[in-house]
């Protein structure tokens, strides 16, 4: 359901969920309101929308609980506040995990004021408030912990339906699965002909299980069709926050912004536009090193579209209000994605591909925008050192995880650990291509003379004593000395 509601949607929603069954588990009405267990229904209603398969639960405010006749409340959320703060900041400080919720504020046809919260369904664990979770039993709201085998089928829904496949929207005309899909563009990335009617649209969308149809006869957009294909990503409310973030930087820190942009488009239909417009603000370099004597980007297209897209498909979904961010600065692009990575950072060149989310990653393979094996990181370091550029440095935080590239830098200017670094990554690479690294490979990399080598045994010497490579054959002689990863 779109963030932004209209007046005649929010009255036709008001409208539809006061004809709902007196016990609904998904909805809960109100005629005024006790802030403190503000929290204790999003919890509960969160985790038992998520039970019955539903996107969203909701909260109405002035809506009499035993007739569902619209009386109107004096419940204005935008004004209220509790303990010293705004409510919607008091609410979301103490949910875990901070799932989306929404007051809608306005008034029915009669002119009663009426206040609806939409609340997103649990999807990767149980919400809690205050450290509580909730439940929704008939019309009454209890803590899970006391209905263990509704907690057992909680888990069952999560480890169930992966979050592609969960819906984005529910209820949807085919008019409005159009109006939210950029379907031209799937059809254009995917090389099908545009069919000439809507239901064909339809079918070759529901093939790919972007939309789905219920039992009503009505479509759900699934949230894998929504993440690839919106128009607007802002227009499904639990999405928004997923949109890539774009940030110019003034210098080498975060201190001046020239220019922050918020994407708004699909991965897919907008992955060309984004890559197009980073390559725009990116300078060139005159000459790097000795492999250039010309004019080049400041790094190379294919590894700033690698990364790109790996930091898409391999995001964690589950952690709300963050989503892929890329930050350029004067010297150097750090490209930041919710989540930790499913395998060492050390292992990036080697490991097949995981990815918690299979279906957007095939997806992705599938219209060349990643990949086919593994995670292009094998090319990535190709590229970096073909351009001669310092080794990109892979890191993880508690939440996310981050790919640094950086500007062209001499030998010469290269501190200690961007030698080791890069030497690592060297070493790597050449072990995947069935090869050992040398001290002549290494120099090539570097773009180092052969009168320097003694400068790269330096190198080499200071890697192995920090434990990331080893030799191949520690009883060779110093000139036919070959090193591999130290996990080989």
């Amino acid at each position: 359901m779109p963030t932004e509601q209209s007046l005649e949607q929010l009255r036709a929603l008001l409208k539809e969920l006061c004809h709902l069954p007196a016990e609904t588990e998904w909805v809960e009405f109100k005629h005024n309101v006790d802030v403190v267990k503000i929290g204790e229904y999003i919890s509960a209603l969160a985790n038992s929308a998520a039970l019955l398969g539903k996107q969203t639960g909701y909260l109405v405010y002035g809506v009499e609980d035993a007739t569902h006749k619209v009386i109107g409340t004096d419940f204005t959320p935008s004004s209220q506040k509790h303990k010293g703060q705004e409510l919607e900041s008091w609410l979301l400080q103490k949910t875990a995990p901070k799932i989306h919720f929404q007051f809608y504020e306005f008034t029915n046809v009669d002119g009663l004021p009426v206040v609806i919260l939409e609340i997103q369904a649990a999807s990767h664990t149980p919400v809690q408030f205050d450290g509580i979770e909730y439940i929704r039993v008939g019309s009454y709201k209890k803590k899970l912990r006391e209905f263990a085998e509704k907690e057992r089928e909680l888990w069952r829904v999560f480890d169930k339906v992966p979050f592609e496949q969960q819906a984005a929207t529910e209820n949807s005309s085919a008019e409005e699965v159009l109006k939210l899909l950029d379907y031209p563009a799937y059809f254009e990335l995917t090389a099908q002909p545009l069919p000439e009617g809507r239901d064909g649209i339809l079918e070759a969308l529901q093939a790919d299980r972007l939309i789905s149809k219920n039992d009503k006869g009505s479509w759900q957009i699934a949230n894998v069709g929504a993440i690839l294909f919106a128009k607007k990503l802002q227009n499904f409310q639990h999405l928004g926050r997923k949109a890539v973030r774009l940030i110019h930087y003034r210098g080498n820190s975060r201190v001046e912004t020239v220019r922050e942009l918020e994407g708004n488009k699909g991965y897919a239909a907008g992955f060309e536009g984004l890559i197009d417009y980073i390559k725009t603000l990116l300078p060139a370099n005159e000459e790097i090193g000795k492999a250039f004597r010309k004019e080049v980007p400041m790094y190379p297209e294919l590894a700033i579209r690698e990364l790109v897209a790996n930091a898409i498909i391999h995001q964690d979904f589950t952690l709300t209000g963050t989503g892929p961010t890329i930050e350029l600065f004067d010297t150097r692009m750090e490209i930041t994605n919710p989540g930790v990575p499913l395998v060492d950072t050390d292992r990036f060149i080697d490991s097949p591909p995981q990815s918690r989310n299979e279906m957007l990653a095939s997806f992705m393979r599938r219209i060349n925008i990643c990949e086919e094996r593994g995670t292009g990181i094998d090319k990535v370091i190709f590229q970096t050192e073909l351009y001669q550029l310092p080794a990109p440095i892979f890191e993880v935080t508690d939440r996310h995880t981050r790919t640094v590239l950086f500007g062209y830098k001499a030998f010469s200017e290269m501190d200690k650990e961007d030698r080791i670094r890069a030497c690592y990554q060297h070493c790597c690479l050449r072990y995947v291509s069935r090869e050992h690294m040398n001290n002549t490979s290494l120099r090539e990399r570097f773009g180092i003379e052969g009168k320097n080598s003694a400068t790269v045994s330096r190198v080499i010497k200071d890697a192995v004593s920090s434990g990331l490579v080893k030799p191949y054959d520690a009883e060779a002689g110093t000139k036919a000395m070959r090193y591999v990863p130290h996990w080989s």
